[in-house]
């Protein structure tokens, strides 16, 4: 087949999205399909300033909320406009990976079929894009449910999304679990020792890494609350965040309040391929998710990614992340917001480092068994084929 996979936000960028992406796009073809990915990126660099943010900034100023509506509906016509620009490649399909690609892939004429990431009317309140209740937060809502009972098929990245989709528009969706490539994301602690030297870290460091991008549903300022009792027992630790958003400021300033700036550091947003390294060169991987209006974390990539590359892993026991970790058998889950069990869980690693070994082992066979991007891209291929047979 020859697939076009859509979005209305930036690809590649630093994010779940654009990770589905790409090694949705690499198990695709490993199986023989071409795939093609067209994105808001792929517009002129003019056109997203002066026809989508320019006045998404104006409408803001107006009424929050107006103007992600605007950016929204102005992304939707670019993408569009791409599409039908490339529709002499003779597309069989295309999988649009949001409500707004949706439209614009249906507009084309094209068979579509939508992933469904997550709660896009819910996300925008959570990260403070939209006010809660407001008409423009309904009106998002409203078009997710014209994007999931317009398209031809949905898939959904867990069940509770699948759930989510069901109760908005009666829909039945597909849940198929988020993945990563297994071959890229491996066991590397021969790599340890070069890759701390590489980034400034010495051997005696023990390092925690939270790759998050910086929103308030991913519970980030946890790890930074919960370091300073770390520190009194391992001074010698350090806490390493990759990801950048809202919560940036506030996480800096928790960070200068704790007299932390000498233990933790923030990359701000790292390339995907960079991330791997950070991954082989870490003691622990952190994925502290919190419930946040209405939001909570899907299948997360980045906890899978932690789990394909050996490096023990703790997590908030919410949303998918509880699908995804086996309580003290292949990763360790804490109470949300619970700073004291978060606490209590890094010390536990740090002391027990035989123990995190085996969760990781666990972890990295899991992973083989049931979250490979080849098993997750034969899915994608029969949901493909299923809505081309639907007229």
């Amino acid at each position: 087949m020859k697939i076009l996979i859509t979005t209305v936000f930036d690809y590649p960028h630093a994010g779940g999205l654009s990770t589905h992406v790409t090694t949705l796009k690499a198990g695709l073809e490993a199986r023989g399909h071409e795939v093609d990915v067209l994105s808001i990126s792929d517009a002129p660099g003019w056109q997203k300033k002066f026809y989508a943010r320019g006045p998404s900034f104006v409408l803001n100023k107006v009424k929050k909320g107006k103007g992600i509506i605007w950016s929204r509906k102005a992304r939707q016509n670019m993408l569009h406009k791409l599409i039908v620009e490339n529709k002499s490649k003779n597309y069989d399909i295309i999988n649009a990976q949001d409500a707004f690609a949706t439209f614009a892939s249906l507009e084309s004429g094209i068979p579509t079929v939508s992933t469904v990431h997550g709660y896009m009317a819910f996300e925008a309140v959570s990260a403070g894009s939209v006010e809660e209740g407001s008409e423009e937060a309904k009106l998002l809502q409203e078009m997710e449910k014209k994007a999931y009972s317009s398209t031809r098929k949905v898939i959904t990245v867990d069940q509770r999304i699948k759930d989510y989709v069901k109760k908005q528009a009666g829909v039945d969706g597909t849940a198929i679990r988020n993945f990563i490539d297994i071959h890229d994301f491996q066991p590397a602690t021969d790599k340890k020792a070069e890759l701390r030297k590489k980034h400034g870290f010495s051997d005696d460091d023990l390092v925690f890494f939270v790759p998050r991008r910086l929103t308030k549903k991913n519970g980030v300022i946890y790890p930074t609350l919960a370091f300073p009792k770390v520190l009194e027992k391992f001074p010698n630790a350090k806490l390493v965040y990759a990801g950048m958003g809202e919560a940036f400021e506030e996480l800096k300033a928790l960070i200068a309040e704790k007299g932390l700036e000498n233990q933790v550091q923030l990359l701000g947003a790292v390339p995907h391929a960079k991330v791997k390294e950070f991954f082989a060169l870490s003691d622990v991987v952190l994925v502290p998710s919190v419930h946040s209006a209405g939001v909570e974390e899907a299948t997360s990539i980045s906890a899978l990614e932690a789990m394909g590359s050996g490096i023990p892993l703790i997590a908030c026991a919410v949303g998918g992340l509880k699908e995804i970790v086996n309580h003290e058998h292949d990763g360790l889950l804490v109470e949300e917001k619970n700073v004291a069990e978060l606490e209590d869980a890094m010390l536990f690693l740090l002391e027990n480092p035989e123990t995190g070994a085996q969760l990781a082992k666990n972890a990295r066979q899991k992973i083989e068994d049931e979250y490979s991007h080849l098993a997750a891209a034969e899915k994608y291929e029969s949901i493909y084929l299923s809505a081309l047979e639907k007229n």
